[in-house]
């Protein structure tokens, strides 16, 4: 069974896409890689358990932003759907390894987000 946090991670990415999709749009160039990050940092890091996969992924998504927000549009416009591309699929591969990895913890339990110890999404192969 899912945790009540799995609609929250999908929603959280969902936003971090539209953001990237936007951009440059309403963030400026230094406050975008953690304006991508924000929903997640919020609303899922703190109710996961702490996994390095899970790290590993969020810092590949800020790095990933930064090289987007640093690909400038007028000198290099071949380079920017790449870039965007890029930050897209790192957003992507921290979604699913919260989905896959995550597991609630107590402060997720207490916000009502699953039971301390569950998985944030039902294994496929179980």
């Amino acid at each position: 069974m899912e945790s009540k946090l799995a609609d929250q991670v999908r929603h959280a990415a969902e936003r971090a896409r539209r953001l990237t999709q936007a951009y440059p749009k309403g963030t400026r160039r230094d406050d975008f890689p953690f304006a991508v990050v924000a929903a997640f940092d919020a609303d899922i890091r703190g109710c996961v358990e702490r996994d390095r996969r899970i790290e590993d992924e969020r810092d590949r998504v800020l790095i990933a932003a930064v090289n987007f927000a640093e690909t400038p549009p007028e000198d290099e416009p071949e380079a920017v759907e790449p870039a965007r591309r890029a930050l897209i699929a790192a957003i992507d591969y921290l979604e699913q390894a919260v989905l896959r990895f995550g597991i609630v913890n107590r402060a997720g339990a207490r916000l009502g987000h699953g039971e301390a110890g569950q998985r944030v999404a039902a294994r496929p192969d179980s």
